[in-house]
């Protein structure tokens, strides 16, 4: 493994170590050491918006802690969904009597977790409503949406649910907005390597060399088809072509190519460049476009292509002000 590691079992301690000694002034740390919270957030706020998921994925999950975004993450061992303990501890510190939303990927574990993390809270007293993101669309097809896994796609759920809580809204309203935005999401990735997960010492999956993975998960999940690697306007047209199979965002755009570890923000923005080049020959307004690390699988190769089909509460909850703790701004960052 060519990583910069002490004991591959302690990296997410040492990472929350490093990341409170970068972030001291805005967060706070659970006593689990696996919750983040924010320090400041909206004083109209009243429901508090938790996200979180496995390690591996930075910036997700603690990127996105901050004004505007969540108040809080709870955060797993690499490819791991957090347990219920740093879950309950962020929502009572985010709490404030108002209910808390949990906006998280649709995987098993974290299903899971959350839900047994919410009974615990009910017994306290605090409310719980639940986002699943759900915007991968190489995951299942499109009539059994709700099995569909959660990527990139949860940045833009996270900042309307933000925008909306940051409103006074209530826990209803919150969720619907969360919801509506989830809806109108869809991202489809390919995979051109693996990555090593640092307990494990060994690729996630193998891929011969030359040849690419088109719809292949966060996580090294399969995809839809394997063959030889095309150029960055080929696959930026399969990929777009997939979304749009789905996704008419007659009202306007907001497109975003996650780049998932090792591939540069440079081949980000040559596919980015291709996918607003496309959407302008079949006259669909792109509002916003944005290109770099929104949710990564340590260093993988690879991309995804997230678009999002505006309507005028969607456009205007994106364009609200927030400030990510780690993330790309999503928003005019001048």
């Amino acid at each position: 493994m060519r990583k910069l590691l002490n004991d591959p079992f302690a990296v997410v301690d040492e990472m929350v170590d490093g990341l409170e000694a970068a972030y001291r002034g805005q967060i706070e740390v659970t006593p689990s050491r696996r919750g983040v919270v924010a320090k400041r957030r909206a004083p109209t706020r009243q429901v508090g918006v938790v996200t979180g998921g496995g390690s591996g994925h930075e910036p997700a999950f603690f990127g996105y802690v901050g004004p505007g975004y969540a108040d809080g993450a709870a955060l797993g061992n690499v490819f791991a969904s957090p347990s219920a303990t740093p879950i309950v501890e962020v929502a009572e510190r985010v709490d404030r009597g108002q209910g808390v939303l949990f906006v998280y990927g649709n995987y098993d574990g974290d299903v899971m977790n959350f839900e047994m993390a919410s009974e615990l809270l009910e017994e306290r007293g605090i409310q719980t409503r639940h986002l699943q993101v759900s915007d991968d669309v190489a995951s299942a097809p499109s009539e059994q949406r709700t099995r569909r896994r959660g990527v990139a796609g949860g940045a833009l759920v996270l900042k309307a649910a933000g925008a909306r809580a940051d409103e006074g809204a209530s826990l209803e309203e919150v969720y619907a907005a969360a919801a509506h935005a989830n809806e109108r999401i869809r991202t489809v990735g390919v995979g051109l390597g693996p990555c090593i997960v640092p307990a494990a010492g060994r690729p996630t999956f193998e891929l011969p060399e030359g040849e690419m993975d088109i719809g292949m998960g966060v996580h090294g999940e399969a995809g839809l088809s394997r063959r030889p690697l095309a150029t960055a306007d080929e696959v930026a047209d399969e990929l777009l072509e997939l979304v749009l199979a789905e996704l008419r965002p007659e009202e306007g755009a907001w497109v975003l190519v996650n780049s998932l570890g090792a591939t540069p923000l440079m081949e980000a923005l040559v596919v980015l460049r291709r996918v607003a080049a496309r959407l302008d020959e079949l006259g669909i307004p792109v509002h916003r476009a944005r290109a770099g690390e929104y949710i990564t699988s340590l260093e993988m190769a690879g991309l995804s292509l997230t678009l999002a089909a505006l309507d005028a509460e969607f456009r205007r909850l994106l364009d609200a002000p927030g400030r990510a703790l780690a993330a790309p701004p999503l928003d005019d960052p001048w």
